[in-house]
């Protein structure tokens, strides 16, 4: 640490202070020492007076010298705190209402209810050093007037985002809040996702965009939020307005893969009227617990599901609301427990996405969903739902979000679609849409495990190929050997091709995994363009990703 941090300042500049009151002090009483004449004292003071006036005046020796040594610690314990916060995701909010802190606490709480270390700060308390020291980090933003900084953050954009800096061990996520109204929408939230990855930071995930406090975005940001976690299922902050729909069909498409098993679902509507919908929008759906689970609870704690309780001010039966819902740890529960009190102590299922694989043309809702496995080898709760406990016929709760990040461009534009395992989902809606509409500029490339198990929609895909409808398909089988093992890989042998395509216009949209293929196409399309490129193709919205 230099000798001119702040946190050295702090440490010397008390002494300097007191050192310069007691000479002040001492100045003064030699001063007043000058206006006596003869003795002070008419008569010598008492032992006892002396006594008295000597530990008083060590009494607050020994005070003074109680808060220099509290300040010392309070000082020597700065560096500890920040050095264990390093490993900590940091939640960062710039507010101009107060909403946005609001959000950030409840951001906050859902990383602790995870396990997750979290440490709180508003952006005006960052600066350039603290921030290079952060490994990661989620923002969440307002934006006000014409596309401005909330007026805390002002600071930060002047003396922090003027700079250029080594941000590359950083990885981050912003919530940027605005009114579609207002022509510069979420204007700051952009700015400040842009100038973090000019500085080489990491997105942990897609910008996040809320129009006026918009539940459906939050509740995407909470699903990503929770992924940062230990895996624990945590509440949604706003429960969504579910309809009834129906499992209508479903149909594994890989068996005897080396991956886990993936399904094509088919669903519809209880009521007659489809609900419109656009390629690249999301299906919510409320996961259930397996009939069997709630039965032997039910048994355990010697209770009929058939009573009758009040649950979101809706009176149904327990067994309902159990499904539905987290259950209280039976172990804490007392021998005989009420319905009701049981219900009470009930929380709903968070929600979880998907993205739609079909368009209202299709007739049906179709979803490409992987079964998924906890680490003790139970289903996860969203698709061991929809894979293995609905069945055909049964009411599945299912909601139909707007995602206008990932809607298609105009049909005269030529379009790249990349993706991985069941990211297909969102690029076959896409591919559906373009059919319609008579786009024939379409180039695909997509990546699997192995072809003969793993090539979802092959008939289908391989018929619009045949028809001229997909002008170029690339597809990469990373268990089969061959040349290009990964969807990046067969990018990059198609460098000059990927050049031209942007050169003419196209749109670039990617759909699969998070983890690994989405950065790794990233780096590849950065090497391919260069970064500059890519970043105005991502701010012209000609670059959009559905990652999970």
């Amino acid at each position: 640490m230099s000798p001119s941090s702040p946190t050295a300042t702090r440490g010397i500049a008390p002494w300097i202070g007191n050192a310069l009151v007691m000479l002040l002090l001492a100045a003064c009483a030699w001063l007043l020492a000058g206006l006596h004449e003869g003795d002070w004292w008419q008569a010598t003071p008492s032992t006892a007076r002396s006594g008295a006036a000597i530990a008083a005046v060590l009494a607050y020796a020994g005070l003074v010298a109680g808060f220099l040594r509290r300040g010392r610690a309070r000082d020597r314990s700065a560096k500890p705190a920040a050095v264990a916060a390093r490993g900590a995701v940091w939640v960062v909010h710039a507010s101009q209402t107060g909403f946005a802190m609001e959000l950030a606490d409840m951001t906050a709480a859902a990383l602790r209810r995870g396990g997750v270390s979290v440490q709180r700060a508003g952006l005006e308390h960052l600066d350039a050093l603290r921030l290079q020291d952060i490994e990661r980090a989620v923002f969440v933003v307002s934006t006000t007037g014409e596309g401005d900084p909330p007026d805390p953050a002002l600071g930060f954009v002047r003396q922090v985002m003027s700079q250029t800096l080594a941000l590359g061990s950083l990885h981050y996520a912003v919530l940027a809040l605005g009114d579609r109204e207002y022509t510069q929408f979420c204007a700051f939230g952009h700015q400040l996702d842009d100038w973090l990855r000019r500085q080489g930071a990491t997105s942990l995930f897609d910008l996040v965009e809320v129009d006026n406090a918009d539940d459906s975005a939050l509740r995407h940001w909470q699903h990503h939020i929770g992924q940062l976690g230990d895996g624990g299922e945590v509440p949604d902050w706003s429960a969504p307005r579910y309809q009834a729909w129906r499992l209508r069909e479903r149909v594994e498409l890989n068996p005897g893969s080396l991956g886990g098993p993936a399904f094509h679902l088919s669903l519809e509507p209880d009521t007659d009227a489809l609900p419109a919908w656009t390629a690249g929008d999301i299906a919510e759906i409320g996961p259930r617990h397996a009939a069997g689970d709630v039965e032997d609870f039910l048994r355990r704690i010697d209770l009929a599901g058939d009573t009758q309780v009040l649950w979101q001010d809706e009176t149904q039966p327990l067994a309902t609301v159990l499904a539905r819902s987290h259950w209280p740890d039976a172990a804490s529960m007392p021998l005989r427990m009420h319905a009701q009190a049981l219900a009470d102590a009930c929380t709903p299922l968070p929600h979880r996405e998907y993205s739609i694989a079909s368009i209202p043309a299709d007739g049906a809702l179709h979803l490409l969903v992987r079964l998924m496995q906890r680490p003790d080898g139970s289903p996860g709760l969203g698709s061991g739902w929809l894979c293995t406990h609905a069945q055909p016929g049964d009411t599945i709760a299912l909601r139909v979000r707007r995602n206008p990040n990932f809607h298609p461009p105009a049909a005269d534009i030529p379009m790249i679609l990349i993706g991985n395992g069941t990211g297909l989902a969102g690029l076959r809606a896409h591919l559906k849409a373009r059919m319609q509409s008579g786009a024939r500029r379409n180039w695909l490339l997509f990546g699997e495990r192995q072809r003969d198990h793993d090539f979802f929609h092959a008939d289908e895909v391989l018929a619009w190929q045949a028809q001229g409808l997909l002008e170029r398909l690339d597809l990469t089988f990373s268990r089969d050997g061959g040349e290009h093992r990964y969807v990046q890989h067969a990018l990059r042998a198609q460098a000059d091709r990927v050049r031209q395509w942007m050169d003419e216009g196209a749109a670039l949209y990617v759909c699969g995994s998070l983890a690994g293929m989405a950065p790794d196409v990233d780096a590849a399309l950065r090497d391919i363009l260069g970064d500059d490129r890519v970043e105005a193709l991502r701010g012209s919205g000609r670059y959009r990703r559905d990652v999970y």
